[in-house]
């Protein structure tokens, strides 16, 4: 579906022609001007339009078909294929959610295609239309502009997870008792997000190491400074990333280490009730055995003897497990 159609004529929108063929030929011979089509999840039928007009690789058309793609960026003779990742956070579920986004930049136009409802294609249009000087630049802007709004959401999404990875930990290193029972389900589902995140933000650093580099068909050297500024952007998420991982293995590690000496703990307690429990056992168990020759048997005081002694031995042996922190 065709989301919005525009010519950009020193850095101001202009409505163009319906028919797209018209609409570039009329921003070409202005040479100063751009046209921009904006895409959601096109059928094969309404992409065959735009791909004819624009003369689009057919590899890059199939790969913005089918999406499910990588974070890269690919050089053809007539255009600029930028694949990217944008990343959407439920506040609710605290989860992440990739969906995709491509550019297609070439002479004076630019197509870009969306799938999901993670790209913030709408605001940078806006934000665009509202900074004329930078719009003036050409197709490099939207470029600069869809990468930069795309590395942004990055930054908050990692700050986010941040929050979530402090009150993880807070619960991981709770007071026993007071966690709840299913914190490794929790690293576990953390770790799942993280990797997803890590799909989106990774891939991404090679294209724009290019894009801020020289020799990229169809970007200004001009616009080289603004790409490096989204690449630092994109370097400190990278390392946020990086960051959330390890603390979460960490994390795993140390709730793992917890539930052994919790489980120690039991055990030494369980062992501790059972020895105490072991010695009457054992006395009652002999005299249980009704043998002729026991001469305990007559004698007036043998069986509060015996039960001071059971109850003697219990309480010495409660108070050394209790004085070694076994109870």
């Amino acid at each position: 579906m065709i989301v919005d159609s525009a010519i950009y004529k020193n850095g101001h929108r202009t409505e163009g022609p319906a028919d797209f063929s018209d609409a570039l030929d009329q921003a070409r011979s202005s040479g100063d001007a751009f046209l921009w089509i904006g895409l959601h999840e096109p059928t094969e039928k309404e992409f065959d339009l735009v791909t004819e007009e624009f003369s689009l690789h057919p590899l890059a058309v199939e790969d913005a078909l089918k999406a499910h793609q990588r974070p890269k960026l690919e050089v053809y003779d007539d255009s600029l294929f930028m694949v990217l990742k944008p990343i959407l956070y439920e506040q609710e579920s605290d989860t992440v959610s990739a969906g995709e986004l491509m550019v297609f930049v070439g002479d004076s136009f630019v197509v870009t295609v969306r799938h999901g409802e993670g790209a913030p294609l709408k605001e940078v249009r806006r934000h665009l239309e509202a900074d004329p000087e930078v719009l003036v630049q050409g197709p490099t802007s939207v470029l600069y502009a869809v990468c930069d709004a795309v590395v942004d959401h990055y930054v908050d999404v990692a700050g986010e997870l941040q929050v979530d990875l402090e009150e993880l930990e807070a619960e991981v290193f709770a007071p026993q008792g007071s966690g709840s029972t299913n914190t490794a389900s929790k690293i576990y589902t953390f770790k799942r997000q993280v990797l997803e995140f890590r799909r989106a933000t990774g891939p991404l650093a090679q294209p724009m190491s290019r894009l801020a580099g020289a020799g990229v068909p169809f970007v200004s050297e001009r616009a080289q400074p603004f790409f490096r500024d989204v690449q630092d952007h994109l370097i400190r998420v990278n390392e946020q990333v990086d960051g959330l991982d390890r603390l979460l293995s960490d994390i795993l590690s140390a709730h793992l280490a917890q539930m052994g000496v919790r489980q120690n703990d039991d055990m030494r307690k369980i062992s501790a009730w059972a020895a105490m429990a072991a010695v009457p056992t054992m006395v009652a168990g002999i005299y249980g055995m009704n043998f002729e020759h026991m001469p305990e048997l007559t004698w007036t005081f043998s069986y509060p003897v015996v039960i001071a002694l059971m109850a003697g031995a219990v309480v010495w042996l409660y108070r050394t497990f209790k004085k070694r922190g076994w109870l």
